[in-house]
């Protein structure tokens, strides 16, 4: 099986659960020493495959179905390292959830099943296809139209409102976004203002962010937005997996009025990875992760 197939990454209680698509078979592979730490409450990577080497044993005592259907794929280890790493499919995962004691491991199973089905689950499904699909060419970049495009492609037939400017007010946590009246003559104010540079470009982004032009999957699609500009105009991108996501509502929460946070975190996290998958597939990850349970 190839071994620079796209890499996934779900989030359980914070903790990254790594996945790779399997294009031959068109399915996900998860790495069971993510999940074995989530379960085991484990940050210690030693110790998480010590036990299970462990609990691999045991259960190959016992003719378990968990172990046979384990294969190994190559994964970055924390050396940095690429290294052959056991993965499970996914009712390989849901049998080996069954193995773990208490409620933490019903919750991951729980939510493990349920991932996939959610309006964020399908529509991060969809934003992973961009990449591959001639519809990125045709986006607008940093126009109001370019934004609308893109969450119509996001959320078409989930949000009955997908790609349409939304016409009530909204705030989040006390913060008033910009009054739906005047939305129109908003984003036109945005959609000319230069983006030359990277301040430029960052501006913008908080603009819009403070505009927030749709009911809900704001975040989701300006972050593709604002890469567009930066691939457009800069030749770079962000590289979001390096952007944590408490740092990043922090520096969002202050860029209305305090812009200099979030640039120094954008361009900290900046590449010229811009063609990549693995980077872009990640990317889509993180912004997804840093819209649960806000």
């Amino acid at each position: 099986m190839k071994t620079n197939t796209k890499i996934s990454i779900r989030f359980f209680n914070d903790r990254e659960v790594r996945a790779i698509w399997d294009e031959e078979n068109a399915k996900w592979w998860f790495s069971v020493l993510d999940i074995v730490a989530v379960l085991t409450d484990q940050d210690d990577y030693t110790k998480s495959r010590n036990y299970w080497k462990y609990l691999k044993a045991k259960l190959k005592k016992e003719n378990s179905q968990v172990v046979s259907a384990t294969t190994q794929l190559k994964f970055l280890a924390p050396d940095g390292k690429r290294r052959f790493a056991d993965m499970l499919d996914y009712n390989g995962i849901i049998a080996l959830g069954k193995e773990f004691p208490g409620k933490k491991a019903n919750r991951f199973i729980e939510w493990f099943t349920y991932n996939d089905e959610s309006i964020d689950g399908k529509s991060k499904t969809k934003a992973y296809a961009i990449f591959e699909s001639s519809f990125i060419e045709s986006i607008e970049v940093g126009t109001a139209k370019g934004l609308q495009q893109i969450h119509a492609y996001l959320f078409g037939g989930l949000y009955d409102f997908a790609g349409q400017i939304r016409q009530k007010n909204i705030s989040k946590g006390g913060f008033q976004f910009a009054v739906s009246r005047f939305l129109g003559d908003t984003l036109k104010q945005i959609e000319a203002m230069p983006e030359t540079s990277f301040d430029d470009i960052v501006n913008k982004y908080v603009e819009m962010n403070i505009a927030h032009p749709f009911m809900e999957g704001n975040g989701r699609s300006t972050r593709i937005w604002l890469d567009l500009m930066l691939k457009k105009r800069l030749k770079k991108c962000v590289d979001w997996s390096k952007i944590g996501k408490q740092d990043y509502i922090n520096a969002m929460m202050l860029s209305p009025t305090k812009s200099n946070t979030l640039k120094t975190l954008l361009k900290n996290a900046l590449t010229t990875k811009i063609n990549d998958r693995e980077t872009f597939i990640k990317g889509i990850d993180y912004s997804y992760y840093y819209e649960e349970n806000n």
